[in-house]
């Protein structure tokens, strides 16, 4: 097989179609030439082509036969989820998720950290480490890894995959620029080559991937409320350069001036990757009682230190300050989901990145939220679900991403 190019944006008709072939097979599998003929509208003779490559490359075997109505029982074609691999590395709010995914998207081993809160080159080193322990871990399959799939915050350069990575300086956000291609660094310390994609781009793949039916065409991934992952019709939207899914307008030099009259719920306005929630406890316990603060310490995981994970303990609990500030960011999470539902009427959004860990009563919220700012035409068969493959979903998206651009690209 040749040198892949994992970071290929313009797929010719032959990788479109092995495409479309690969995933009725990974769907539908063990199925037949002729199936596959008929879900397609191509003709059997040019199937069989494709499969032939297929069969070659050893992605693809042919195994028991189906029964028959008449004649000759027709051969069943399967996915060989063992012929290739891929390394899917993501950041999630609270932590840092690396996995080695078969072709069928199934984990074979994961790693996981607590996500540093540091700049991009001590997250970029990382995720090298992370890479380094799957591949310790993963001797026995090293030959058959066919690449790595890294999911990033920020604006990624498709040219270079260079990153333009979101950091706070004081009160208000900047984006650093990070020139050292992450891409690169991957490819020269692993020899394998690596794909570099936005997160929540990543995630909403994922959950794409893992549909085995096929429902949903149209969907919205919301990672956190800072960016969106986006399918439309059943490809996902990057936008003309491959910056589309950020959810803010932001100008620094007006960051005093721009504030709303309902304050938090600021549509446009940059929030914070955790909607704000913790800098919302914080001053809720500044105001608080000495009995209050106690109460909140007594079921939060953090000592005398407030972060995203504590918060959630504490609202589990049934905690007064976290379920306030939960709410509230529910409330404000809402609003901005409304107003992208009124815009792309999606069949369904997906909520993550972290978030799902906030219970069920946050998702009520959104939902209830949803429905009061939304056109109701657009809300009557609308899903709003957390993510089913939770904190993995962007590093596995990242390492499915890779695995369809193999068969692209045979």
């Amino acid at each position: 097989m040749h040198i892949l190019d994992l970071q290929k944006e313009v797929l010719s008709g032959r990788e479109k179609r092995n495409i479309e072939i690969f995933d009725i097979l990974r769907k539908k599998g063990p199925i037949s030439r002729s199936d596959i003929s008929q879900e397609m509208g191509v003709n059997v003779v040019t199937i069989s082509n494709y499969i032939d490559d297929f069969i070659k490359y050893n992605l693809v075997y042919e195994k028991e036969l189906d029964v028959s109505e008449g004649g000759r029982r027709p051969v069943l074609l399967d996915l060989n989820p063992r012929s290739g691999f891929a390394i899917g590395v993501g950041l999630n709010l609270m932590n840092m998720v690396g996995l080695l995914v078969d072709l069928k998207g199934n984990i074979i081993t994961k790693t996981q950290v607590i996500r540093p809160q540091a700049s991009v080159k001590e997250i970029s080193e990382c995720l090298l480490e992370i890479v380094r322990e799957i591949l310790r871990r993963s001797k026995g399959y090293a030959e058959s890894i066919k690449g790595i799939g890294i999911g990033v915050a920020g604006l990624i350069n498709k040219k270079d995959s260079s990153i333009h990575w979101p950091q706070k300086m004081d009160h208000y956000y900047t984006y650093a620029s990070v020139d050292l291609s992450l891409k690169a660094l991957m490819e020269r310390e692993f020899d394998l080559p690596t794909l570099v994609e936005n997160d929540a781009t990543s995630a909403c793949f994922g959950e794409h991937w893992l549909d085995l039916e096929g429902r949903y065409k149209n969907i919205l991934y919301m990672f956190s409320g800072v960016g969106c992952g986006m399918m439309i019709n059943g490809e996902l939207y990057r936008g003309s350069q491959g910056y589309a899914g950020e959810l803010s307008v932001y100008n620094y030099k007006e960051q005093d001036s721009f504030s709303c009259s309902n304050n938090e719920p600021c549509l446009i306005k940059r929030w914070d990757a955790d909607l704000g929630i913790v800098e919302d406890v914080k001053a809720a316990l500044l105001k608080a009682s000495e009995q209050a603060r106690k109460s909140f310490w007594a079921v939060s995981s953090g000592a005398d230190n407030v972060d995203l994970k504590g918060v959630f303990a504490a609202s589990r609990a049934r905690n007064e300050i976290a379920v306030s500030a939960l709410d509230r960011a529910a409330r404000r999470l809402g609003i901005k989901i409304a107003y992208l539902v009124n815009l792309l009427n999606p069949q369904i959004v997906v909520i993550g990145g972290g978030l799902e860990e906030s219970g069920e009563d946050f998702l009520k919220k959104v939902r209830a939220t949803v429905a009061n700012w939304a056109f109701r035409e657009s809300t009557d068969d609308l899903k709003i679900v957390y993510s089913q493959l939770r904190e993995n979903a962007v590093a596995i998206g990242a390492a499915s991403l890779v695995l369809e651009r193999v068969f692209a690209q045979l």
